[in-house]
């Protein structure tokens, strides 16, 4: 008969074990970036796109345990900068009178792995101190009187749904290597992923041991790695194809180069070489390029393995060519330097509908509290500090607790030394920073007069902020209204690759349902209010502002407006009203609701933008 204890123990067991890293079956490349950054965290990280359900999340874990130290650090989405890079130690100050530093997230995640769940969610400038901190290995933080540095060595690990929004291309270039990953499309394979998780879900800890073995040789070769990596030889040939492939891609900046021949050594390493060659630079290429290739985010992202094949054979021809002189004389001739000798300098094309244009700021009125972006005014947990607060929810203002506390040290009997507090003298801040914004379109696609030109100038808009807001971190919606009801084309998202796909389909004709348009704008209002109470909206209507279809359209139409301005959205109206004779509904209909009128020829960034700061 089996103990108590015996089921308790296997109990324990079952929860404990993790999922093996050698029973991940097919995410080849993704396995591979990985243990790659293991063996060289110097390459700067991974960042792994991919849809919900493909194994990002246990392929992470499953390599920490692979690691020395078997050390995992999450951060969450919700993480300020303090939990990140430490702050200020209060107790001690309070306590003992010391200044000390409370490490944060960034010092527990040291030699272990850090990662980072949709880390595109993450507020940029956080990213931007886990890239340097990545980079270097190393977190300097001069900050609240403290001045501190600390080792933070780790192999960051960050991972996205790219249907939930992309990153800047300033962010995508800083991460060493990038992955995509899907489910796969072979029934062999999927057969496979299926039945090994129903085994580890029947009994963890034996599927954990029948993979242990593997999961221990493979830890052992990434030691192994690490220790052969300084003896790893970078052949001057290879540096020089390294540079070809990567000027190929026409490539920003020299930090593809560097990671291209890290990565490259890194996999020489872990194959037991002791010189790179050119297979290990195809490798390193083919994880390092791809998303610095995407300087706009409308270029699609990755390289096909045939651009790679050209590229590679391409920098046969440059390993042979004579090394340049590396402080050439003056030309003689008088030139400036050396020509291009295309003539072009680096392009992007977008092959979007519409004609887009260069937007300038949009910000909708007053001060938000909005998620973090870099568009409107918001109250926000990082920023400047713009007043004192009784509370510390927004971080400690310095100043102001020390105001506090000098009109209590007679009091307290001090007469010299340090300043003597208390902890009803601790004051936070008011900070304020940036938010991102809803932009909600309703768009006339009746086939009233001039229906083409309004379609053009909405996805031209549409377009052009949405390139904005990939900066900026907004969401963008589209209703379209057309013969007998309005529909969402675009639901609020701040991927653009998917809002330039729907977006493209927008069909025209038909009568006009300018309630049911309003009416569907105000719906997505409410809905994305309830998802995020604190996201603000500004919808702008594109409209002739005739109502047709049913009884008493017009009237309807305005009663749909006024019922949208109830709802504290910003609203903008354009019309697009044309011909000889005009009859100025629109311009009544923004009367209707109290929104800015504008007409169609002045659809342009500025006017736009100063429509939505003029709204109340």
């Amino acid at each position: 008969m089996t103990s108590s204890r015996e089921h308790s123990d296997r109990d324990g067991a079952r929860r404990t074990a993790g999922y093996p890293f050698s029973a991940i079956v097919g995410h080849e490349q993704l396995m591979l970036a990985l243990v790659l950054c293991a063996v060289h965290p110097g390459i700067g990280g991974v960042l792994v796109r991919g849809e919900k359900g493909t194994a990002k999340s246990t392929a992470v874990r499953a390599l920490a345990a692979l690691l020395p130290a078997g050390r995992l650090v999450e951060l969450p989405v919700g993480a300020t900068e303090d939990r990140i890079v430490g702050s200020l130690d209060l107790q001690k100050v309070l306590r003992d009178g010391e200044t000390a530093f409370q490490p944060g997230l960034l010092a527990a995640a040291h030699l272990g792995v850090l990662y980072v769940d949709e880390v595109n969610l993450l507020h940029d400038h956080l990213v931007d101190v886990l890239l340097d901190a990545a980079a270097m290995g190393r977190v300097h933080i001069e900050r609240d009187g403290v001045s501190h540095s600390h080792a933070a060595e780790f192999v960051l690990v960050g991972t996205m749904n790219p249907e939930e929004g992309e990153l800047r291309p300033q962010l995508l270039d800083r991460f060493g290597l990038t992955v995509d990953v899907a489910a796969s499309r072979d029934v062999t394979i999927r057969t496979e992923v299926v039945r090994r998780r129903l085994a580890y879900e029947k009994n963890p800890a034996a599927f954990a041991e029948a993979y242990a073995d593997s999961d221990a040789e493979l830890a052992e070769h990434i030691i192994s790695a690490r220790g052969k990596l300084q003896d790893v030889d970078l052949p001057d040939n290879e540096l020089r194809r390294i540079a070809s492939v990567c000027a190929a891609f026409d490539v920003d900046g020299m930090r593809a180069d560097l990671v291209v021949a890290r990565t490259a050594m890194a996999h020489a390493a872990w194959r037991g070489a002791d010189e790179v060659t050119a297979d290990d630079v195809r490798v390193a290429a083919e994880l390092a390029l791809p998303h610095r290739r995407r300087r706009d985010p409308f270029d699609e992202p990755g390289i096909e393995p045939e651009q790679l094949d050209q590229a590679m054979r391409d920098a046969e021809e440059a390993i042979g060519e004579p090394e340049p002189d590396p402080d050439p004389s003056p030309d003689p001739s008088g030139g400036g330097g050396t020509p291009n000798p295309s003539g072009d300098g680096p392009t992007s094309q977008a092959g979007q509908p519409g004609k887009s244009f260069r937007t300038k700021l949009l910000q909708v009125p007053g001060v938000g509290e909005g998620a973090a972006g870099r568009r409107s005014r918001a109250r926000t947990a990082s920023g400047r500090a713009v007043r004192v607060a009784d509370d510390l929810g927004r971080g400690l203002h310095l100043v102001g607790t020390v105001f506090a506390a000098a009109p209590k040290q007679r009091e307290r009997g001090r007469i010299t030394g340090g300043l003597r507090l208390a902890g009803d003298d601790l004051r936070g801040a008011h900070r304020e920073g940036r938010e991102g914004n809803l932009v909600i379109f309703a768009v006339d696609a009746s086939g009233s007069m001039a229906a083409k030109d309004r379609l053009a100038a909405v996805t031209g808009a549409v377009v052009s902020l949405l390139r904005d807001a990939y900066q900026r971190r907004d969401k963008v919606a589209v209703v379209s209204f057309r013969a007998d009801d309005a529909q969402i084309v675009l639901p609020p998202t701040s991927s653009v690759d998917i809002a330039v796909r729907r977006l493209s389909g927008l069909r025209t004709g038909g009568r006009t349902p300018l309630a049911q348009g309003l009416l569907r704008a105000r719906e997505v209002v409410l809905r994305e209010r309830a998802r995020d109470p604190h996201r603000r909206s500004l919808v702008v209507v594109l409209t002739d502002g005739r109502a047709t279809g049913g009884t008493d359209a017009t009237t309807r139409a305005r009663i749909a407006a006024q019922l949208l301005a109830a709802e504290d959205a910003a609203v903008v109206v354009i019309d697009c009203e044309s011909g000889i004779v005009r009859l100025g509904l629109a311009a009544e209909l923004a009367k209707s609701c109290g929104a800015q009128y504008l007409q169609l020829g002045e659809l342009s960034a500025s006017a736009v933008a100063a429509a939505a700061r003029t709204v109340a």
